[in-house]
């Protein structure tokens, strides 16, 4: 099934601090590759085709992620900032106000995921276009985990069942408004697909993509600027080799 882009609205969340990667600049702006994090998950969403409206959520009084879209390619006319809040529930909400009102699928991405390919956007917007109210794209745990209180063991789920949550995370708009709309009366949320599960709303899960990790600790970002140079390296070696059906370098670790 295809989905009519002009549908489809895309809040990109990027006023988070970064504390962890410890770089002392919002994470949004730090460089992966010689290019920020912000511009490597826009080319994933962008070239997905999938959302003909994105939001930027950035931090307030922020001038350097504004300057980035304002002086971007061509393709990030379709890109609006807006000023983030002193959550992430508030920074989503922000967006979410500012996509236009025929807008009825609603998806919640975080710049953090940098690397996350345009197929996986591609099939939330689908399949929230098929008549789910709330989908998430997840990958099957590797790890074996463990239920622990203080430091003792309490239980191991059976890792068969358990999923690990990305984004982008897909949503009817209207569900999602009305889940934040009330969101007060759920206590701690630790995503958008929580809040719309606390109102009993059933969330479907997608296949997600091991490229769509989060880049979190220091690690995290070796591992992503790893895989972007990767990249760059094959498309080097692709147009040496006279081979111009390779995707262009910055998109060629999607």
């Amino acid at each position: 099934m295809s989905v009519d882009p002009s549908r489809v609205g895309v809040i990109v969340v990027a006023a988070g601090a970064g504390e962890r990667l410890g770089r002392g600049i919002p994470k949004a702006l730090v460089r992966c590759a010689g290019r920020t994090l912000l511009e490597h998950a826009l080319d994933g969403l962008l070239a997905s085709g999938a959302a003909e409206h994105v939001r930027v959520v950035v931090p307030r009084g922020d001038t350097e992620l504004r300057a980035i879209l304002a002086a971007g390619p061509a393709r990030y006319q379709r890109v609006e900032a807006v000023d983030g809040g002193a959550s992430r529930p508030e920074s989503v909400h922000a967006g979410l106000d500012a996509l236009p009102d025929h807008v009825d699928i609603a998806l919640v991405h975080d710049a953090a995921r940098a690397l996350t390919p345009p197929s996986v956007f591609q099939a939330v917007a689908r399949t929230v276009a098929e008549g789910a109210a709330a989908v998430v794209p997840a990958i099957p745990v590797s790890d074996t985990i463990k239920v622990v209180e203080g430091n003792r063991v309490t239980a191991t789920p059976d890792r068969a069942s358990l999923r690990a949550i990305q984004t982008p995370q897909g949503f009817d708009a209207q569900t999602l408004r009305r889940a934040h709309a009330e969101q007060d009366r759920y206590g701690v949320i630790t995503d958008d697909a929580m809040l719309v599960e606390s109102m009993g709303i059933p969330v479907t899960v997608t296949e997600g993509d091991p490229l769509a990790f989060k880049v979190t600790m220091p690690h995290d970002l070796m591992l992503a600027e790893a895989l972007v140079r990767q990249a760059q390296e094959v498309q080097a070696e692709a147009v040496q080799a006279g081979n111009p059906a390779q995707e262009p370098a910055e998109d060629a670790a999607k």
